[in-house]
C-alpha cells in the first residue's frame, strides 16, 4: 500500500513544547519526531526519553499535539541502550571484534551471534512498547539506529566479509520482527548514513524495512544535486542504488536543513540561525523528482533558550516545501 506523502521535523525531547506544537501545526507539517541526543551518551538520553514516558508534564504535550493533528515519532542512535556496555563482563561474544582482533563494548554489536541480535531485538521491542503512547495516533514506523560513530562494525571471522551496511541490514531485520511481534503493522528505518550509505550487498531487507536517507557528509552550502560540489556528488550517488533495493514506498529523506544543533557546533548556546531558502527548495524539487514520499529534517537547538535569544526562528521555505508535498 503507497503510503500518503508526509514530512516531519526532529527536535529533541527538551524541547519539545506548545510552541513547536503550535508551529508545526499552524505551518501544515503534520508530525513531530523526538530525537534523543546521540554521541557518548546515547544510551543515557535514551533512557531519560523512556522515563519522560511516564512524566505528567511530558503526557500532556503528547496530548496537546494529538488536540492539533500532529503525529509524533521517536527517532534515535539506539545501539548503546539495546546492547548496555554491563554486558560485555559476561557476554563479551555478543560485542564487535574491532580491527585488533579484539572484543570491544564501545560501538554496536557482532551481528553474527545470535544470541546478542535476541537480546538487542528484546530491548527494542520493550522501547516500543514504552514509547507507543495511548495518547497519540500510532503511525507504526520505528526508527532505531545503531551508534552515531565510524569504524563501529565487527571484524570477528563470521562478520569481516560482511559490509557495514549488510550488518546493519541484519541487526534491523532482526529488531523488525521482534516489532512484529506486538505490532504486525510495524516498519522500521534502514539508516543511508555515513558508512552505512551505501545499500546492503549480501543482506536484503526483510518486508517492512523501509529507507531513510541522511546524507551527512554533504555540503550544506550548496542543493545536493549540484554536480560541481564534490562532498554532494559523492553524497548523491548511492541514492539510485538504495532506491532500486529499498523501493520508493515509505522511502524517507532526513535532511538537515534547519539543524541548528550541527550549525552551532553542538554547543550551547545556539548560534542565532538562516535558514538557507535557497537549497530547501532546489532540495526538495530533486528529491521529489526521485520519488521520495516523506521529506523531513532535524530541527535542534531551535528550542525556547534559542527563542529567549533570538526570536521565533524562521523556518518557512522548509514549511512551505511540506505544506505542499503532503497537500499535492
Amino acid at each position: 500500500m503507497t503510503q500518503t506523502p508526509t514530512s516531519s521535523v526532529l527536535v529533541h525531547p527538551d524541547e519539545l513544547s506548545r510552541r513547536w506544537i503550535d508551529r508545526c501545526a499552524d505551518s501544515g507539517i503534520p508530525t513531530i519526531a523526538l530525537h534523543p541526543v546521540g554521541g557518548n551518551d546515547a544510551d543515557r538520553s535514551m533512557a531519560d526519553l523512556l522515563a519522560k514516558t511516564e512524566d505528567p508534564d511530558f503526557c500532556a504535550l503528547l496530548s496537546y499535539a494529538e488536540s492539533r493533528g500532529l503525529s509524533v515519532e521517536y527517532e534515535m542512535h539506539a545501539m548503546r541502550y539495546f546492547l548496555p556496555a554491563s554486558e560485555f563482563a559476561s557476554h563479551p561474544d555478543w560485542f564487535r571484534e574491532n580491527e585488533n582482533g579484539e572484543r570491544t563494548p564501545d560501538l554496536n554489536c557482532c551481528a553474527s551471534n545470535p544470541a546478542a541480535l535476541d537480546y538487542i531485538a528484546g530491548r527494542a521491542a520493550d522501547a516500543a512498547r514504552r514509547l507507543t503512547s495511548p495518547l497519540t495516533r500510532p503511525t507504526h514506523r520505528y526508527f532505531f539506529w545503531l551508534d552515531d560513530a565510524r569504524g563501529g562494525f565487527c571484524h570477528c571471522e563470521k562478520c569481516r566479509s560482511l559490509s557495514p551496511s549488510d550488518q546493519q541490514m541484519i541487526v534491523t531485520n532482526r529488531i523488525l520482527r521482534a516489532l512484529k511481534a506486538f505490532d504486525p503493522d510495524a516498519s522500521l528505518a534502514y539508516l543511508a548514513y555515513c558508512e552505512c550509505a551505501a545499500p546492503p550487498v549480501t543482506v536484503r531487507p526483510d518486508d517492512g524495512i523501509f529507507l531513510e536517507f541522511a546524507p551527512f557528509e554533504r555540503d550544506f552550502h550548496a542543493p545536493l544535486d549540484d554536480v560541481s560540489v564534490a562532498k554532494n556528488r559523492a553524497s548523491a550517488e548511492p541514492i539510485p542504488a538504495l532506491l532500486a533495493l529499498f523501493g520508493t514506498d515509505g522511502a524517507k529523506v532526513l535532511e538537515y536543513w534547519l539543524d541548528n544543533s550541527l550549525y552551532s557546533g553542538w554547543k550551547k548556546p545556539p548560534k542565532a540561525f538562516t535558514e538557507n531558502k535557497a537549497v530547501v527548495h532546489a532540495d526538495f524539487a530533486f528529491y521529489r523528482m526521485l520519488g521520495f514520499s516523506d521529506i523531513s529534517t532535524f530541527a535542534c537547538y531551535l528550542g525556547e533558550d534559542y527563542e529567549a535569544l533570538y526570536g521565533a526562528p524562521d523556518i518557512r521555505a522548509t514549511a512551505e516545501e511540506m505544506r505542499r508535498l503532503c497537500n499535492d
